[in-house]
């Protein structure tokens, strides 16, 4: 599938690779000076998009940020704006282009002091862009620590100063903006958080950069979004049946029996033609009572991972769920154990989620040496943390390289749960989700999605796309349910979020192929 995206919207660029796509444009013959005067032009134009004329405040930085703020300045004094400007650095340290806007800046040039904040009604945070490295000092940390004080409102240039657009991090105080402009293409850092907070409403500014520049930078990452995977999209077929459509089965425990029964109801929901769920017989009867359309069937408590194995025999169970409501409590934890260990020995499709990873806690490469077949990993941090204990969050990595890291470690998809849920591929690629509500933090929303995915996997989807699609669905469904929200909503109301779905990328096929 990656042919037919390769141009794609959704990529996003570190900031090393949006150098390169900078040169490649350079290269293909588009004048540096062309770029910034673009970039600052689109930045003005959304300035006076987004706010009445106030009087303004431009920050201009040492690099090539600073240059685009010169060139908004111009714009915004041109068109009859109240606008100073302040530049901390030296113009012998500008690259050419940045220069040549320095020299046609008509106004005056500020020193740097906070007093100039005593005067503006808006403020262009055009310091420092995305490829900053290191926390902000002197002067500009100064201005920052006052601009968050006043709190003024904020336009900033590429990302808010101090925001590393690569991870997302923060490199000590930032000013956050009501409205962000970047270039090209997203960064990483525009929707991990704590970045993405940071920014505010953002504009993605289209600068002249040819889009077949990505085409030489090999990017294996972007935001999730439908336009990635909707072509390959398991819709139902007039002339197929229930058993075209995958037998999933999901495991559910002795106790917390409403996990394992939300996932089963989401493998349903989102089109699995079959569901079958494996009790213990002690929950057999509340598992049978409950639910209706999805088949219940007896674990002996004996030989309870005998029975499940007996129960996959059948190769026509062509996707699994462990780990909802499983179970880790004592004699739970060797008993899940087993039951994870005896799906993943079957090579099909298994979706891991809850205690399913939990229970490899104290042992992780048993569970990955055990992946011979797809395998889509749910984790939140916690459970993240606990398998992949070099990887956690207290560590340096950003959030989307330990989740690349995790992938290529165990062998799985992993999806790192989260408000920028991370969907990695053992093959580096990733998706970052950017869609999901609030209202998704309770509890049973993480079993849904569980339910999401088998589901998918059941019809054949494959496992990156599959992830990605049901993580991106589940969001979706947050939003249109709303304030309010409860697990039970999720699976309930998926069909109005695929048929609005299916309207906008098959408008005119009934049958989504």
């Amino acid at each position: 599938m990656e042919h037919r995206h390769k141009q794609s919207p959704s990529f996003l660029l570190t900031a090393n690779e949006m150098s390169r796509a900078d040169q490649a444009a350079v290269m293909a013959g588009i004048p540096a000076m062309d770029l910034m005067a673009a970039a600052g032009k689109t930045v003005a134009d959304a300035v006076v998009n987004h706010w009445s004329k106030r009087s303004v405040l431009v920050l201009c930085g040492p690099g090539n940020n600073g240059g685009d703020g010169f060139v908004v300045a111009q714009h915004l004094r041109l068109i009859g704006w109240p606008v100073r400007l302040a530049f901390l650095g030296s113009v012998d340290t500008f690259s050419t282009e940045a220069a040549h806007f320095y020299q046609a800046w008509q106004g005056e040039v500020d020193t740097f002091s906070t007093d100039l904040l005593d005067q503006t009604e808006l403020v262009i945070d055009a310091m420092f862009g995305a490829g900053l490295s290191r926390p902000l000092e002197g002067k500009a940390r100064d201005m920052v620590d006052a601009m968050i004080a006043r709190k003024l409102p904020v336009c900033a240039i590429d990302v808010p100063s101090g925001v590393d657009g690569t991870t997302g991090a923060t490199l000590g105080q930032v000013a956050s903006a009501e409205l962000t402009v970047t270039f090209f293409r997203k960064k990483p850092g525009h929707i991990l958080f704590p970045g993405r907070a940071l920014c505010g409403e953002l504009v993605v500014a289209d600068i002249g950069i040819p889009v077949t520049v990505l085409d030489e930078l090999n990017l294996q990452k972007w935001e999730n979004s439908p336009e990635l995977w909707y072509r390959d999209y398991p819709w139902p077929r007039l002339d197929g049946h229930k058993f075209h459509r995958g037998h999933a089965v999901v495991y559910g425990g002795e106790t917390l029996t409403g996990a394992s029964r939300l996932t089963a109801r989401s493998a349903m929901r989102i089109g699995a033609g079959l569901v079958t769920l494996a009790a213990p017989i002690k929950a057999w009867a509340v598992y049978a009572t409950a639910l209706t359309g999805v088949m219940v069937a007896k674990l002996e408590l004996s030989q309870e991972s005998e029975d499940f194995e007996e129960l996959l025999l059948d190769s026509r169970h062509n996707a699994i769920a462990v780990g909802p409501g499983a179970g880790l409590a004592g004699f739970e934890s060797i008993r899940t154990r087993k039951i994870v260990l005896t799906a993943l020995s079957t090579g099909r499709a298994t979706v891991l989620d809850a205690d399913a990873l939990s229970a490899f806690a104290n042992d992780p490469q048993t569970l990955f040496d055990a992946i011979v077949g797809p395998c889509v990993m749910t984790p939140h941090e916690g459970e993240f943390a606990r398998l992949f204990p070099s990887l956690n969050k207290s560590h340096a990595q950003d959030k989307l390289s330990r989740a690349r890291l995790a992938a290529k470690q165990s062998g799985a998809v992993v999806v790192l749960k989260g408000a920028d849920t991370v969907i990695a591929s053992p093959d580096e690629r990733a998706m970052i989700n950017a869609n999901a509500p609030a209202e998704l933090a309770t509890g049973g929303s993480g079993d849904v999605l569980a339910g999401f995915i088998v589901g998918l996997l059941a019809q054949g989807f494959e496992p990156f796309y599959a992830a990605a699609a049901a993580v991106w669905l589940h969001g979706e469904v947050g939003n249109e349910v709303g304030v309010g929200l409860i697990a039970e909503d999720l699976p309930e109301c998926l069909p109005k979020v695929l048929s609005a779905f299916k309207r906008q990328y098959f408008p005119t096929k009934n049958n989504g192929k």
